[in-house]
This record gives C-alpha cells, structure tokens and sequence, in this order.
C-alpha cells in the first residue's frame, strides 16, 4: 500500500477496518468518587475521561441564571497523550474552541431549566489521542451527564466521517485524520436522529454532503447501541451492589 492510498484493492483501510465500520468502544462509568459523576470511553486507542461537577450554586452572581443552569467546561490534552508537538500558543486556542464547542453542545442538551442560579462544570482530558477526539469527548461527557444523574433530551452520540480515496470512511483514526481529505464530527440524538453538532475540516463537494452526513448518524447510532448497554451494565450492578 503506498503512502497516499488510505484504501486498499480489497476495500480494507489502514488499520484492517472496512469503510463502514467504527473503531472497537468501552467505557467505564462512576470513575471517582469527588465528582458527581464521571467516565471514560476508549475509540479504538483514543482515551478519554469526563467528570461532572453539579449542579451545584453558581460560584459568581453574574453566571447565577434566574431561569436555568449555567454550563462551563474544559478540554484538555494530557502532555503524553500524542508524539505530535504544536506550538503552544495555537494548541491552547485549539483547546479553547473545543471547549466553548462542549460547551455550546450540551448547553443545548442537558434540561437546564431544572437547574436555575446553579452551574453544571464539565472537565475532559485527552489521555490518548489516535482521532476522533471531538467526538469521543462529546460520548465521554454524555456518559459522565448519565452517572451524575443529569437529565438531557436524549443520549447524545458522536462520530467521526472522513473522505479517502473518494470513499467515505467511518469513525476516523490520527492517519485517516490528517490525510487531504475532508473530515467530519456529527453528534446525533439518537431517539429523533436529529443533528446536535456538526463540524467539517476541508472542503468537501457538494454531491458527497448527504453520504458523509449518513455514514456519520449511522457511526453515531453503532456508539449509542454499545453505550446504551454498558450504562444499563453499569445501573444493574450499583442496583446489585446495594442489594435491590
């Protein structure tokens, strides 16, 4: 396979996956203890952990909303989470954007209205970056709102859509990533396949829009079905543990 084919004759790309398939997914709910609730999810070898702090009373009078919850977070990448070195200035802007991005996301989608003069903190690092990330963190941060117990509109699943050698390719990793090809994050409620966020990185023509579009919501609906059972995993066992 030459350095520019992401696809092989065969149909098999880069890391022995077919177009249509996503990455290998786990995740752990109710990490650790200080925190109202957390988790981690592993998309193929991208780690990542979220915690939840809240709702809890607003720290300033100015982000104490008289009709909802105030909503924060913050996006960072550990030190060792990738071999890649960006000048610092422009990483910490990239992670800054990431993190009104989360922010704006579940703004939108945790029920805040239940929640006024409060504030609902999201934190999520980046242990390990190989793609994806973005949209293993808006999943990271949708598990960690279940454990606290914070009601959203609905599980909100994200994907990863690249476009390789005019194919597009499901649930990218680092290589399929920073390959010339367009790229794109859609996160999806899954019960009205309604779109929550979408973002594209390069051009992409136009005719290709609605596959992209599709083969994401498809990626998006493959997640929640394997999250959706390990949050009913995680709910029997905290019900076995307390002996009801």
């Amino acid at each position: 396979m030459s350095k520019r084919e992401y696809i092989s004759p065969q149909g098999l790309r880069i890391d022995g996956r077919r177009a249509s398939e996503i990455r290998r997914v786990s995740s752990k709910l109710g990490l650790f203890s200080h925190a109202d609730g957390s988790a981690s999810i592993e998309q193929g070898n991208t780690k990542i952990i979220a915690s939840v702090y809240g709702p809890r009373e607003a720290k300033r009078r100015s982000e104490a909303l008289h009709d909802r919850a105030f909503v924060t977070c913050e996006y960072t990448t550990a030190p060792f989470a990738t071999n890649e070195r960006k000048q610092r200035r422009k990483a910490d802007r990239r992670l800054k954007e990431i993190s009104l991005e989360l922010k704006n996301i579940f703004e939108s989608i945790i029920s805040t209205h239940l929640y006024p003069r409060s504030q609902i903190s999201l934190f999520v690092q980046v242990l390990q970056s190989d793609g994806g990330d973005v949209a293993a963190a808006i999943n990271a941060c949708s598990l960690a709102l279940i454990d606290a117990g914070i009601p959203m509109q609905d599980f909100l699943t994200a994907c990863s859509v690249g476009f390789l050698d005019g194919v597009a390719v499901l649930d990218t990793n680092y290589t399929e990533g920073i390959g010339s090809g367009p790229e794109m994050t859609l996160a999806v409620l899954p019960k009205t396949k309604a779109i929550g966020y979408i973002k594209m990185s390069n051009k992409l023509p136009i005719q290709h829009l609605e596959t992209m579009i599709e083969t994401a919501t498809e990626g998006c609906i493959q997640i929640y079905e394997i999250l959706k059972e390990n949050v009913k995993a995680h709910s029997f066992a905290l019900l076995h543990a307390r002996g009801t």
